[in-house]
């Protein structure tokens, strides 16, 4: 892979051609640039894996605040955080782009067989696919494929090879048709009468209990500063080990989790690894 250039030069380049870029910090994770964003304390909402207002009173950091201003990008705050940053980010929405980011070997294989050649950026286990024209951003609308244009970031690697080319209607596809297996759900179990409160009803349905359970799953996950990768397998296994075989786990409460691990860097394909070891281990 092409070795990531300097943070600030490259914004500013970046800026001048058009393209709104944001600083990284490690994690591939948006610095936040008010108080009350800084260190995760809003828990990063405005990494917009999906649509959502940060908790401070303006969109100060995530895809909402990829400039082009030069003067934003080396005051007062981002100047710190561009002495910080570890990558530079765009928002290939706002330049106009749609970014194919194809995670493995199987991916770009797919990739080369279904969709038109255009430019390509190498990344660390597969390549970027960046094509003229925007639409709604998606992760996982197949394994090991991520769409990244409206309301989404790009890390930038470099101005990649090949000639552009417009977004073809097979990318757009994607974003409509029902994604295969986009993450596992818990299976719906039946508990037994009277094995549960209620009279045989299941006794996490209680919303406050629930509703407890996965805000303090997510509050582990995004306050975790190591260890990433073991912190959210051992959370996905605790969450399981309570909730897992009562039925109770819908797919909203699935997809809070997989975006709390996502906000820390992790994959698509991460988390679906770690949910499906997780239940393998407790064997459901």
């Amino acid at each position: 892979m092409t070795p990531t250039p300097a943070p600030l030069p490259t914004a500013l380049s970046l800026a001048a051609s058009g393209v709104p870029v944001l600083p990284l910090r490690r994690g591939k994770v948006p610095f936040g640039n008010c108080p009350v964003c800084k260190g995760s304390g809003c828990g990063d909402r405005p990494n917009m894996k999906a649509p959502g207002p940060c908790l401070c009173p303006a969109p100060c950091h995530g895809w909402a605040a990829a400039t082009t201003d030069p003067a934003v990008i080396v005051s007062p705050p981002w100047a710190a955080a561009w002495r910080r940053a570890v990558a530079v980010a765009y928002h290939p929405g706002g330049a106009g782009l749609t970014v194919v980011d194809l995670d493995d070997a199987d991916a770009i294989a797919w990739a080369r067989t279904t969709l038109p050649a255009t430019r390509t950026v190498p990344t660390t286990r597969g390549e970027h696919w960046i094509y003229r024209g925007t639409m709604t951003s998606r992760n996982a609308v197949r394994p090991g494929v991520d769409i990244k244009s409206a309301m989404a970031y790009a890390r930038y690697l470099g101005p990649g090879t090949g000639t552009m080319t417009d977004l073809p209607d097979a990318v757009r596809d994607l974003a409509v048709k029902t994604p295969p297996t986009v993450r596992p759900a818990p299976p719906a179990a039946t508990v037994p009468a009277g094995s549960g409160a209620g009279g045989g009803e299941c006794p996490h349905r209680t919303p406050a209990f629930l509703e407890r359970g996965i805000a303090m799953a997510e509050q582990r996950i995004t306050a975790a500063r190591s260890a990433i990768h073991a912190t959210v397998y051992r959370t996905f296994l605790a969450v399981l080990s309570t909730h897992g075989r009562c039925g109770c786990l819908t797919d909203a409460h699935v997809t809070r989790l997989f975006a709390a691990a996502q906000t820390k860097g992790e994959s698509p394909r991460h988390c679906t690894d770690a949910w499906t070891n997780a239940r393998t281990r407790l064997g459901l």
